[in-house]
């Protein structure tokens, strides 16, 4: 499982070096592509391969799917770490979600995502009140 939060830098090369407890899981391989709210989603290999079969699924008659899918996919780079655990970053995707040299790699469970340091910090702050709001509704009993 993918959780917590790391504090990276980018290197002058658009290189991430992936947090160490990360890089067993993400070390056969990844992909990388736009996310939500201008964050970067890294995916497993594995996990994106079974994003994908569920992507296919959708109906090409649904102009939202196919939205949907143009947007994820025309972003998606696949890459193997290197030794030292390091990733490139692509440029598109850098400029996509405004990365500076400081980042946010967050933990999400099946994914990681990839955020600008100060977005992650104003992110969270208006998150954190619709946190508490919506425990209950996302999680009975929480």
């Amino acid at each position: 499982m993918l959780i917590g939060t790391f504090t990276p830098k980018l290197d002058d090369k658009g290189r991430l070096i992936l947090p160490a407890k990360f890089r067993d899981e993400l070390a056969p391989g990844l992909v990388m592509t736009r996310g939500h709210e201008k964050c970067l989603f890294v995916f497993p290999m594995t996990e994106f391969v079974e994003l994908h079969k569920s992507l296919r699924a959708a109906p090409l008659t649904s102009k939202q799917a196919r939205d949907f899918n143009r947007v994820l996919l025309s972003g998606a780079h696949d890459e193997i770490p290197d030794k030292q655990g390091r990733v490139t970053v692509p440029a598109i995707l850098r400029e996509w979600a405004a990365l500076g040299r400081d980042l946010a790699v967050v933990g999400t469970g099946n994914k990681l995502e990839i955020w600008d340091a100060a977005a992650w910090d104003a992110y969270l702050t208006g998150a954190s009140a619709a946190f508490e709001d919506a425990a209950g509704e996302v999680v009975p009993d929480f």
